[in-house]
């Protein structure tokens, strides 16, 4: 069987019931969600020996979280953080909660920059799920695919984008070796040394350079 190409923040809908990377059996909110059509995320973790997928698990509220696995040959449908970017302009202006409302709102400006990015996070799940995982202070993640280190000036101009946004946003940028978050980004461009936390498939690393130094 191919290998489907997956991605960090890809949902993925299984056949069978993930396996918790702990060894121990999936707590009663997993079982639960699964069983109600709940996608589960790539998570960035090596695959397994068999070429399980590493994911998450999430449930309704916050502290609902597990990491699992799941085989190949289960995944029944993929959906990207950059498909769901594609549907955002038939979302209303007045959409129900902040997190919606900034995606709406920030959408022509990130098409605008290029680069691939889609929703992460909650509301990546909602909209793709149409489960309730959003709450009225839900921060919107989402995710810019940068395989090269942009310019100054499209650099300033993300960093500008989120500056005056009705909820907080959280982006992380994905170089394709790995991602990282913008703020902590912008915080190391005064510091010396100047290093990012860059998470990768085998961890965390300190980097200098988030593109280079993790190639």
């Amino acid at each position: 069987m191919t290998q489907p190409m997956l991605r960090a923040h890809d949902l993925l809908w299984v056949s069978e019931m993930p396996t918790a990377a702990s060894g121990t059996p999936l707590p009663d909110w997993a079982v639960a969600a699964c069983k109600h059509g709940a996608p589960v995320v790539v998570r960035r973790a090596p695959r397994g020996a068999d070429g399980s997928i590493p994911v998450g698990l999430r449930g309704s509220a916050r502290s609902e979280r597990c990491a699992a696995t799941v085989a190949v040959n289960t995944i029944t449908r993929i959906v990207t953080p950059e498909t769901l970017a594609t549907t955002i302009i038939t979302m209303a202006d007045d959409a129900p909660f902040a997190a919606l409302r900034t995606l709406r709102a920030l959408a022509p400006e990130l098409d605008a920059l290029g680069w691939a990015w889609g929703p992460t996070g909650g509301a990546g799940f909602a909209l793709a799920s149409g489960l309730p995982v959003l709450h009225t202070d839900s921060d919107l993640d989402l995710v810019v695919r940068m395989p090269h280190a942009p310019s100054t000036a499209q650099r300033d101009h993300l960093v500008q984008l989120l500056n005056d946004t009705e909820c907080r946003v959280d982006l992380q940028i994905d170089t394709g070796h790995g991602g990282f978050a913008l703020q902590d980004w912008r915080n190391s461009w005064l510091a010396t040394p100047c290093q990012t936390l860059l998470k990768t498939d085998h961890g965390p690393r300190l980097v200098a350079d988030p593109w280079s130094d993790a190639a």
